[in-house]
């Protein structure tokens, strides 16, 4: 069973300019993401995905393979399932782990454990979710909770939001849903696997990226 990670890094961002350069403690995002690939020991082949020669000596330095994306995939329009595809039809595997390095404080472990689920369980889509034990709405309607009763957060229904730390599929599956014109995302049969909080928080704004690095500094400095 061939098992390859997937690190998406593009150069371009909008809301934080040069993300993936952008450091949390001493290490760059793209260089946190492979390095922690690196130590989990899990996976065939370790790939990072940009069209950004910067983050392909990056790649090459931390001793990792480089797929150089088209152009046309790196702007601010292309969807997921575009470079995602366009990766998968070029390299051979039988799942691909798609390790993001907007979450800094996803855990080494975690991606052990995440992998070795995947394979025993065999989903053709495997998302990562944070739990949330709070009273939540939709559209202005409870979701989880009544408003004919006050509930302790404890005896709540859990709700699960994806967190896309860390996603995986089964290669033959996305492409074909793909090809047929069909959400490659949310493919076949689909799995979750539960983060703690730190893990599923993502780096978008400036804000997040200072609170990352305090969180990183004061509970995970020793992760590397």
């Amino acid at each position: 069973m061939k098992v390859v990670c997937m690190i998406p890094a593009r150069l371009g961002s909008q809301r934080l300019k040069y993300k993936n350069l952008r450091k949390i403690g001493e290490y760059s995002l793209v260089q946190l993401a492979i390095r922690k690939a690196l130590r989990a020991e899990v996976f065939d082949e370790i790939w990072v995905n940009s069209e950004s020669e910067e983050i392909e000596k990056i790649a090459l330095q931390e001793g990792v393979r480089f797929h150089k994306r088209p152009q046309n995939l790196a702007d601010n329009i292309t969807t997921s399932e575009e470079y995602v595809y366009e990766f998968l039809k070029k390299h051979e595997c039988d799942y691909v782990v798609q390790l993001h390095t907007i979450a800094p404080l996803l855990t080494i472990e975690e991606i052990k454990k995440f992998v070795n689920r995947l394979l025993s369980l065999k989903y053709d889509t495997f998302l990562s979710v944070e739990e949330i034990i709070l009273e939540c709405i939709y559209k202005n309607k409870p979701i989880n909770f009544s408003v004919e009763l006050k509930e302790n957060s404890q005896d709540l229904t859990p709700i699960h939001k994806i967190a896309w730390s860390i996603t995986a599929w089964k290669r033959e599956v996305y492409i074909r849903s793909f090809e047929n014109k069909k959400c490659a995302t949310y493919s076949g049969r689909i799995g979750y696997f539960k983060l703690n909080k730190f893990s599923a928080h993502v780096i978008k704004t400036e804000e997040d990226l200072i609170l990352a690095n305090l969180i990183f500094k004061y509970f995970f400095r020793d992760e590397l």
